[in-house]
């Protein structure tokens, strides 16, 4: 059967795996805080390249200066936004 006592349908892990009882405590308190901070990273180095490469487009003079400029603020965002929601993510759980 299960290494755990079973209270109802919910099975508590022994306290002789203090580890992982204490990270099912952790993903409890902030649900899917790997996979948003997998999203935030994504997302980021998404932006950072995007910006990279509108950087180079302006500098080589390829395509419309404006468009350019364009694509260049919202990767910017992108990136910018990413990293406050990392910090934001990161100070709510330190809070806790």
């Amino acid at each position: 059967m299960t290494k755990g006592s079973m209270i109802g349908k919910i099975i508590v892990p022994p306290m002789s795996e203090p580890n992982k009882y204490a990270f099912l405590r952790k993903e409890a308190k902030a649900p899917y805080r790997i996979l948003r901070r997998f999203f935030y990273i994504a997302f980021g180095v998404s932006g950072g390249f995007g910006g990279l490469i509108a950087v180079l487009r302006l500098v080589a003079g390829r395509g419309e200066q404006i468009d350019n400029l364009e694509n260049l603020a919202i990767q910017i965002g992108v990136t910018a936004l990413m990293v406050w929601l990392w910090q934001k993510d990161r100070a709510k759980l330190d809070n806790k």
